[in-house]
C-alpha cells in the first residue's frame, strides 16, 4: 500500500491488479492527489475465481480495518485487465470505476491466440497452461465454453453503470485491440455502460501509459466526484518518488496469502 501524503476525504484508492510499479505515472500521480495505492501479488490466477477470493478477503481488510473507500478504482495494464473485469462483474457494487490499458480482456485472445486457433496473437502455451489451472479447466474445450470469460460478462457491470476509460495501441501485436479493448468498447457502449477511450495510432503493446496522464487522475476523480490536483507528472517510478508504506498490520489478517510487497 503507498498511502498518500494527504488523503482525500472518504480515502478513495485505487488497486493496481498486475505489474506494480510498471509504467506508473497514472499511479504516481493519483497518489499526489491524495489517493491511496493497493496491489495484492496473485500471480498465475488471471482473473479466475480463485484470484477473486483472494481480493474479496485483501478488500475487506482493507475497507473494514483501515478504512478505505468501500468502492476502489481499478487499473488493469496487459492481463490485469482479466482481474479487473472479472472483480467489477462479480462485484459492482464494490467497484467504483475501470482504466483498461492494452488490456487483456478475453483470454480466447490471449494467452489462447492462434496457438490455440482462438485470435490474432500469438499465443503463449505456458500461460494457457496456468489458465487452465487457475480457473481448474480440465480441457480447452471447457475454457473456450466458459461463460464468464471477462469480455463476455459485461452485463453487470453495465448494469450498474460503472465508468470505463480504455486506453490502447491500435498495433497491438501481444493483445490485438479488436479482440480485447476495442470490443469491450463496442460491447459496453451497446450495453449502455459509460465508457470512454483513449486510441493511441501506431502503437504497440509497449509502452503502456499515457505520456500525459491528466485524463486518468479526472477520470478516477470524476468518479468519485472530487476535485483533485491534477497537474503533470511524467513517467516516475513509485521507488524514485517516495517511500513504499506497507501497513503491517495487513499480515496477520491476510494470514497465508500474498502480501503487498515493495518495488
Amino acid at each position: 500500500m503507498v498511502v498518500p501524503d494527504k488523503p482525500l476525504p472518504g480515502r478513495p484508492w485505487v488497486w493496481r491488479a498486475e505489474f506494480f510499479g510498471a509504467f506508473a505515472g497514472a499511479d504516481v500521480a493519483l497518489v499526489r492527489a491524495g489517493w491511496h495505492l493497493v496491489h495484492l501479488v496473485t500471480p498465475d490466477l488471471l482473473g479466475s475465481p480463485k484470484a477473486i477470493t483472494k481480493w474479496e478477503a485483501f478488500h475487506t481488510v482493507l475497507v473494514k480495518d483501515h478504512g478505505l473507500h468501500p468502492k476502489p478504482g481499478l487499473i488493469g495494464l496487459s492481463r490485469g485487465g482479466l482481474y479487473c473485469l472479472s472483480w467489477a462483474a462479480a462485484h459492482p457494487d464494490k467497484t467504483l470505476a475501470v482504466y483498461l490499458d492494452n488490456a487483456v480482456c478475453d483470454f480466447k485472445s490471449w494467452p489462447g491466440g492462434a496457438l490455440k486457433k482462438l485470435g490474432a496473437s500469438k499465443g503463449s502455451e505456458a500461460e494457457w497452461k496456468k489458465l487452465l489451472a487457475a480457473y481448474d479447466f480440465e480441457s480447452d474445450a471447457e475454457a473456450i465454453e466458459y461463460k464468464s470469460n471477462p469480455v463476455d460478462n459485461l452485463a453487470p457491470i453495465a448494469k450498474a453503470k460503472i465508468p470505463l476509460l480504455l486506453v490502447y495501441g491500435d498495433k497491438d501485436t501481444v493483445v490485438p485491440h479488436t479482440e480485447n479493448s476495442e470490443r469491450v468498447y463496442d460491447r459496453y457502449k451497446a450495453l449502455g455502460g459509460p465508457v470512454e477511450r483513449v486510441v493511441k495510432p501506431g502503437q504497440d503493446h509497449h509502452p503502456h501509459g499515457l505520456k500525459d496522464v491528466v485524463p486518468v487522475v479526472k477520470f478516477f476523480a470524476t468518479a468519485l466526484g472530487s476535485r483533485t490536483d491534477t497537474n503533470s507528472t511524467g513517467f516516475e517510478t513509485l521507488g524514485a518518488w517516495r517511500k513504499l508504506c506497507i501497513h503491517k498490520g495487513l499480515r496477520p489478517a491476510l494470514g497465508g496469502m500474498n502480501r503487498p510487497v515493495p518495488v
